[in-house]
């Protein structure tokens, strides 16, 4: 019974999270500049967000049963762990949105494409 208060609110977490992903690549998908690479961006992270997500939260609650079965202490240690794994995993897919659009945004030097290889070194 304590495994299913577990998963439920765990797993809400994850899917809320991943919705506020979405959420943030929306917003920053109206910029004409960046719309494109957002939008696309926003999905591809939420989908891995949530699919590591889950298997997080399987492997918590399975240390969970492992270590203390039937325990609220077990079970509010379990669900601090899952809610600051998927917080540090959120603020990393957001800083990973930022880095898409902000190079969406800037645009590619041309000095840089039209530069020689360095030659090698004779022997």
């Amino acid at each position: 019974m304590l495994l299913s208060l577990y998963f439920a609110p765990a797993l809400a977490l994850t899917i809320t999270l991943a919705g506020m992903i979405l959420k943030v690549g929306a917003l920053l998908g109206e910029c004409p500049d960046s719309g494109r690479a957002a939008k696309a961006a926003a999905v591809t992270i939420a989908t891995g967000y949530t699919a590591v997500g889950f298997g997080g939260l399987i492997l918590i609650g399975a240390g969970y049963v492992a270590i203390a079965p039937g325990e609220l202490a077990g079970l509010l240690g379990a669900l601090g762990l899952a809610s600051l794994c998927l917080g540090l995993g959120f603020s990393n897919a957001v800083v990973t949105l930022r880095a898409v659009v902000d190079r969406a945004m800037t645009p590619p030097r041309p000095d840089a494409a039209a530069a020689p290889a360095p030659e090698a070194a004779p022997a």
